[in-house]
């Protein structure tokens, strides 16, 4: 997938109100060979995910060894809007917190006080993290009304040829 049709699917109205949100599923490989999934929170900077962890977080030896990871970020509704997002996870570890953490866990609901208090437990508990950096390399936005699962268009494919049959 090139980067201007990437550019373009990941510019739809659509898109930016998922890549507003705070949660994605990350998959990778394990290193036992087995498939992992797990939600972790994230921000979007306008060209890359970020997600970051724990310096001592299990899933860092996984994506040192198989930096290849598909993000998913849907709605709880019906019909689901999903973005799939495949890329390489880029590993930065850094002294204190980044912003996107502060940033990435600032839409859950807090009142003031609460998120002073948050940061503050943060701040004590955390002397650096490490940052997940995935630039996309292969994106889909499924609406399930101008977009679909690509099996599912296949299907309406065939269904379409049987009927002029």
């Amino acid at each position: 997938m090139d980067r201007s049709e990437i550019t373009e699917i990941l510019n739809r109205p659509l898109s930016q109100d998922l890549l507003a949100r705070d949660l994605t599923r990350l998959a990778y490989v394990a290193q036992d060979g087995t498939p992992r999934t797990v939600p972790i929170g994230f921000a979007w900077n306008g060209t890359e995910i970020v997600m970051c962890t724990t310096k001592n977080a299990p899933k860092l030896p996984s994506l040192r060894a198989n930096p290849m990871v598909a993000l998913t970020i849907d709605t709880e509704v019906h019909p689901p809007k999903i973005l799939l997002i495949r890329g390489r996870a880029e590993l930065d570890v850094v002294d204190g917190i980044p912003e996107e953490y502060l940033r990435m866990n600032g839409s859950y609901e807090m009142t003031a006080e609460q998120r002073v208090e948050w940061e503050a437990e943060v701040r004590s508990l955390y002397d650096g993290m490490v940052r997940i950096v995935v630039t996309p390399t292969w994106v889909k936005l499924i609406d399930f009304e101008t977009t679909l699962p690509s099996a599912v268009e296949e299907l309406v494919k065939q269904r379409a040829e049987r009927q002029h049959a």
